[in-house]
């Protein structure tokens, strides 16, 4: 179980991975050393797993990002799965239920390179159908 301080700070982390230690610890009313140490035994437990990259809204708002549903033949789901984590421009693939199997969300620097991208997942060995919408705008993101 983490504790509300564990949280707190994990929330502070996603705001900003690179804080200082001593903002962190401004911010969540503790000490460094309790900070420093929190995220020891985060990390160690795997609960941080790593820290990111967060991109400016001014070079997001020029890619064009889209949702792309795919049906994959059952014994050759494995297989597209490990030919979507090659492609630079997959940034999430997830399991779901229901009609499609994936639900894949990708980025391109242009409505050209979306064009291509999409032909390149549905051409995918394995893949039965795809559906894809643009996403126009993103009301919330967390």
């Amino acid at each position: 179980m983490l504790s509300e301080a564990d949280h707190a700070l994990l929330s502070l982390l996603r705001e900003n991975a690179r804080a200082s230690t001593a903002e962190l610890a401004r911010r969540l009313d503790l000490s460094r050393t309790t900070v420093q140490s929190r995220i020891e035994r985060l990390e160690a437990r795997g609960v941080i797993r790593g820290y990111g990259v967060q991109l400016s809204p001014e070079y997001q708002e020029n890619l064009v990002k889209a949702h792309v549903l795919v049906t994959a033949l059952p014994k050759l789901a494995p297989r597209v799965e490990n030919a979507l984590r090659k492609i630079t421009w997959v940034r999430t693939l997830h399991s779901v239920s229901g009609q499609f199997d994936m639900i894949v969300i990708v980025e391109a620097p242009s409505i050209q390179e979306l064009d291509r991208l999409l032909d390149e997942i549905g051409a995918l060995e394995g893949v039965e159908r795809t559906m894809s919408s643009i996403i126009l705008s993103t009301r919330i993101e967390r």
